[in-house]
């Protein structure tokens, strides 16, 4: 292999994995202002609890921007179904399983409100999703009566804050080390069969030895992260939750047609349209399904908070934005990737607990993340200018 196929494939690859090795430099660099507080296990746990509704609302939200659009209304509908899920479950009595079906069914009606007024009435989704962020965020203040409204079930607080059981014992949590393991081994040998995949089509390869290097910076990242949670609780439940969520959402956008057809629609959506793509329905899907995830947001941080606020949500939509920006998604829609947006989401929640930690002011946490976002969004502009 020639050196310029090799230097275009290591570019490639560092852009793909480049906000990976950004959030691991930013932990290091944090971890080193703190003298170590960032990556203690109890911290790295707070960090993944503290974070887990906007990496939530970051995986539907990827969706939304891949077809071009955001979705302005997903921290209202979090305070919306946290209010309606309080109502339930501390009002009424209903069972923590059946209050939940109903909050998601609620948000997948919500979803579905929305987007059949930006996919088949064609009004901008940036003015139907801005006054649903006045709907239900006004909802939430009717629901609530303007109070707060809790304790929540022990079931119900157990998905957000609960950790996985440790049925193999000893000192440290061997179920942890052992998920970790097997998580590690399965990178390892998807890594290895798509190479040899690849290879077998006829594709241009990376070097052994940067191969080799990327699958070991993977694993040794997983088996890192997993010694972390072993040695305090464990895995916390929500990881569990996400975990399954980004694997479902990867092959979804990656491995489906259905995900395909919501690439070609950001890409070009007259093109989509002429090649047989039912480009109003999987609009219309879009937003039911952020309607659902805002849901599912919704009920992660009652069960956190173990109450429910009117209060709830603020600016959880710029979260998300945020990090599915700063994960390398287009502001243009048809480029962007789950992975990308949980990294970014990370990325962003780990600026946020190291500024805490060294005492850093809200204002100036505001404002440092600011730039981080425009940053993100140039460098996008800038790649793509260069390309031309």
């Amino acid at each position: 292999m020639n050196r310029q196929v090799t230097f275009s494939l290591l570019k490639k690859n560092f852009r793909q994995y480049g906000m990976l090795v950004a959030l691991g430099a930013a932990m290091i660099l944090f971890q080193a202002l703190t003298n170590g507080v960032l990556m203690r296990p109890v911290n790295l746990t707070n960090l993944i609890l503290q974070n887990s509704y906007i990496l939530i609302l970051a995986i539907g939200m990827l969706l939304c921007i891949l077809t071009g659009n955001i979705d302005l209304s997903v921290g209202s509908v979090v305070a919306f179904v946290g209010a309606i899920s309080a109502t339930l479950m501390v009002d009424k009595g209903i069972p923590s399983i059946y209050a939940m079906a109903l909050a998601l069914l609620i948000g997948g009606v919500i979803g579905a409100w929305q987007g059949y007024w930006i996919a088949y009435i064609k009004i901008p989704a940036f003015i139907v999703t801005l006054a649903g962020m006045l709907i239900f965020r006004g909802l939430a203040l009717v629901v609530l009566q303007g109070q707060s409204k809790g304790p929540f079930p022990q079931f119900f607080q157990s998905l957000s804050s609960g950790f996985i059981p440790n049925p193999l014992g000893g000192e440290w949590h061997t179920l942890t080390m052992v998920i970790g393991a097997v998580a590690a081994a399965l990178i390892a040998a998807s890594e290895i069969h798509k190479r040899r995949k690849m290879a077998r089509f006829g594709f241009d390869l990376l070097p052994v030895w940067a191969f080799a290097f990327k699958v070991a910076f993977l694993v040794a990242v997983v088996v890192a992260f997993s010694l972390v949670f072993a040695s305090y609780k464990g895995v916390p439940n929500i990881l569990i939750l996400l975990a399954v969520l980004i694997l479902v959402y990867n092959f979804l956008t990656q491995k489906t047609v259905p995900g395909r057809h919501i690439y070609a629609l950001g890409g070009n959506a007259k093109a989509a349209k002429l090649s047989g793509i039912k480009t109003e329905r999987v609009m219309f899907w879009i937003y039911v399904n952020m309607g659902v995830i805002s849901a599912l947001a919704g009920m992660v941080f009652a069960a956190r908070l173990n109450v429910a606020t009117p209060k709830a949500g603020q600016n959880f939509e710029l979260d998300a934005i945020a990090a599915c920006y700063v994960g390398g998604a287009s502001a243009n829609g048809g480029i962007g990737t789950v992975i990308g947006a949980i990294v970014g989401g990370l990325f962003m929640g780990v600026l946020n607990n190291g500024m805490s930690i060294m005492g850093i002011g809200i204002d100036w946490q505001q404002a440092i993340k600011g730039f981080v976002l425009l940053g993100a969004v140039a460098f996008d502009l800038y790649s793509k200018a260069k390309q031309k």
